[in-house]
């Protein structure tokens, strides 16, 4: 454990935040979680927020904020839609760091934590949604800002019809749809 410091108060991160986004997005993807999801999605939503990776089940959403230093993560608790929650995106909130960076009685209320190895491997450590680590039945979501995750939502369906793609929802989803209904 030592090597994931350079003196006591100073851990160093082994990845970057451009390399954390792709593992959020795999793990909110994963097995139980969501059906779909986006990372670091520009829009011109009403709060400014702009999510690592927002990720869309059936009942809601889940939020991934990516995090590499503690000064990044304190200033992510400045924020006005960290600061309000319901102001925030995300029924259901996740902080993603290198293990060991955020300890979870660090975390603000109902947040959850991943923690992602050495060798990129994402592993939640808190979930405060479900009784287990690795259950599917998710409770307790936050109170959130619905027009800006409808604003993030319409950027993106918005764009996919610009360019054409959207018909192909149209198209016959042949025996995959139909084994995840």
């Amino acid at each position: 454990m030592s090597e994931l410091f350079d003196s006591a108060a100073n851990f160093k991160s082994t990845f970057t935040h451009k390399q954390l986004i792709p593992i959020a997005y795999k793990w909110v993807l994963g097995p139980g979680k969501c059906g779909c999801a986006f990372k670091e999605l520009n829009s011109l939503t009403c709060n400014s927020e702009y999510p690592d990776v927002l990720g869309i089940k059936s009942n809601g959403t889940v939020l991934i904020e990516a995090k590499v230093s503690l000064s990044d993560f304190y200033s992510d608790k400045k924020k006005t839609f960290r600061k309000i929650p319901k102001l925030g995106m995300g029924d259901y909130r996740f902080y993603m760091c290198p293990s060991g960076l955020i300890k979870p009685e660090q975390l603000p209320e109902n947040w959850g934590l991943i923690y992602v190895n050495i060798e990129g491997k994402a592993r939640c450590v808190v979930n405060p949604y479900c009784k287990s680590l690795t259950g599917n039945i998710w409770n307790n979501p936050h109170e959130k800002n619905w027009k800006a995750e409808q604003g993030l939502m319409y950027s993106a369906l918005r764009r996919l019809h610009i360019r054409g793609h959207i018909e192909s929802i149209y198209e016959d989803q042949g025996p995959i749809f139909a084994s995840t209904l």
